[in-house]
């Protein structure tokens, strides 16, 4: 009966446009640079370097050219870095109300266009890039960004829990913010960003309880891997994905509630117990 049980319960896995199911969705995910805000929907990373930099063919006709360079002020951080000082800058720019979502460390687009409105509005040239005059201004104009400000609780802004969530030990799961919260007693002990099913293969809603877990665990359907896997609705579970980490939003599941956050779920996995509650709704 356990291997019957387990086999039902292995049909998640991420879908992309096109390859819905594939095997191979999750080892052809981005790197670990792409973070959630920096999918490439939205945030793009910078293309190869210009055909300018490289020599031309009149190169021999203008020996002078490359030993003249352009006398710009060195770029501390520039378009597709990944770095601690990245989320920094993008924490700060938060407190000055240029960016609205979460730092992610990723320099993409979003943090391009609010390194371009902070230098417009303070006479600098609106490369959206940063360089040293840039940096100092900004560290100037805020204050050092505290480790919630660094690494807020979740990207997406959590709703009100629902009614069913306030007894017991329950992960309870909104569509509408995309959030779980691990609540106890009516208390919220923490909250990560989750994905969910396409319409072809929703998320179920409703009340439900953990029927098993499983640490390590592959999907013998799509054979994608579904690491700290908690199954509430027959093959439906809450588990990390690596597809959702690296593309975010841009893809979904099979219907199984994914999780971006390994060291989050992992947490919660050691705390939660088989039989506790799991509240899907909108």
């Amino acid at each position: 009966m356990v291997t019957a049980v387990a086999l039902a319960a292995t049909a998640c896995g991420p879908q992309k446009s096109g390859a819905a199911g594939s095997p191979s969705s999750v080892s052809a995910s981005p790197t670990a640079g792409a973070s959630p805000d920096a999918s490439p929907t939205t945030d793009d990373k910078p293309g190869e370097p210009s055909a300018s930099a490289s020599p031309s063919p009149s190169k021999s006709a203008s020996p002078t050219a490359s030993a003249s360079p352009s006398p710009t002020v060195q770029q501390v951080m520039a378009n597709g870095d990944d770095s601690e000082q990245v989320r920094e800058l993008q924490a700060r720019l938060k407190q000055l109300k240029l960016m609205s979502v979460a730092p992610t460390g990723f320099y993409g687009s979003k943090t391009t266009s609010a390194v371009k409105s902070f230098q417009s509005k303070n006479g600098l040239t609106p490369t959206g890039s940063v360089d040293e005059p840039t940096w100092k201004k900004i560290q100037a104009a805020t204050k050092k960004p505290t480790a919630d400000e660094l690494r807020p609780p979740t990207v997406n802004e959590p709703d009100a829990p629902d009614a069913r969530c306030m007894e017991g030990r329950v992960m309870c799961i909104s569509k509408e913010s995309r959030t779980l919260a691990w609540m106890i007693d009516g208390k919220v002990m923490s909250t990560m960003d989750v994905r969910f099913g396409s319409e072809n293969t929703p998320t179920r809603e409703g009340v439900f309880n953990v029927g098993w877990k499983a640490k390590e665990w592959t999907s013998t359907i799509y054979h994608t891997p579904m690491p700290y896997a908690m199954f509430f609705s027959g093959g439906q579970a809450v588990h990390y994905s690596a597809d959702f980490a690296a593309r975010g939003y841009a893809g979904a599941s099979h219907g199984c509630v994914n999780v971006r956050d390994k060291g989050k779920l992992s947490a919660l996995f050691d705390q939660v117990q088989v039989g506790d509650k799991v509240v899907v709704y909108w």
